[in-house]
């Protein structure tokens, strides 16, 4: 319902999205549960589960491998500000040797190595490129603390307006999420995440829409990628997503959260990419730990 109630007119519904691996996994264990207790339900339940199917698909996927060839490899990294070190962000990108990278929340004084384009925003948002950058610029947006960059860059002789998403965050800390034994104290405090969290939706729904708007009056194939602060199944997915292609949906195998400082799973870094450019591969890079989202790898062919 998140594709057609916006945040402004139903907020707790895209609240839903955020426990969504919760659910479905309640969703399972009484769906077994019915099945072995031989319950008529158990049918219509296992016939709604096939509805299910791509919404745990955008979670968790698997797809065969690709045999074509990639020619871009983009990544996407929101740094923390390098408060894990500057230098293992720095050896990570250039050992991937990418040919466009997005950073979020991450101030890069420097360029990668071999990396002749910079597109600069503020501390909140870069783009770095191999290619060269034909036109580039914010996208403006109502937001206080979100600030989207986009890049036209001619790759192999096509150009691809690339857009780098950085969108309101929810300013919510380990101390606040974090559950103690004193039930009056968790009460209090889920109230105020709620409270912070509603508002934000809201303010997610204006930007989203008018990214969206300016995607739509590209006159160039689009890839977008970065740190949405919004989940799969969600009212900001929804609306991206829209003509565009999930590219972990269309490539990626496995678990495709990116988001690891909570301890729970959280899918907050996505990949889109017009139809007229092929993915090939998604990749999110557990082996480092650079900041507090892992660094999401996304191969393409550009015909």
């Amino acid at each position: 319902m998140n594709a057609y109630i916006s945040p402004k007119v139903f907020g707790m519904l895209n609240l839903l999205s955020l426990a969504f691996p919760i659910l479905i996994i309640i969703h399972f264990l009484l769906l077994i549960f019915w099945i072995v207790s031989w319950r008529k339900r158990a049918a219509i339940f296992l016939v709604l589960t096939l509805f299910f199917i791509t919404p745990v698909r955008r979670w968790i996927n698997y797809t065969p491998a690709k045999k074509e060839i990639p020619n871009l490899k983009v990544i996407s990294l929101n740094g923390k500000f390098g408060k894990l070190g500057d230098e293992n962000i720095y050896n990570f990108i250039n050992e991937q040797k990418p040919d466009v990278v997005f950073f979020q929340e991450y101030d890069n004084r420097k360029p990668l190595d071999g990396f002749k384009y910079f597109e600069n925003s503020r501390p909140i948002t870069k783009i770095q490129s191999r290619f060269p950058i034909i036109k580039s610029g914010e996208i403006k947006t109502d937001a206080n603390n979100a600030v989207c960059l986009f890049a036209d860059i001619k790759v192999n002789n096509t150009i691809i307006r690339f857009v780098n998403v950085y969108m309101e965050p929810f300013f919510l800390d380990k101390k606040m999420v974090k559950l103690t034994k004193d039930m009056d104290v968790n009460e209090q405090k889920a109230k105020k995440i709620l409270h912070m969290l509603i508002p934000t939706f809201r303010k997610h729904e204006t930007q989203i829409d008018q990214i969206k708007d300016f995607i739509n009056v590209s006159p160039f194939p689009v890839i977008i990628a970065g740190d949405f602060n919004a989940v799969p199944n969600s009212y900001e997915y929804y609306k991206i997503s829209e003509g565009l292609q999930d590219v972990f949906l269309k490539v990626g195998k496995g678990s495709g959260t990116s988001f690891h400082d909570f301890k729970f799973p959280i899918k907050i870094d996505h990949f889109f990419a017009s139809e007229s450019i092929e993915p090939i591969s998604y990749k999110v890079d557990r082996s480092v730990r650079i900041s507090d989202h892992f660094p999401v790898i996304a191969e393409f062919r550009v015909k």
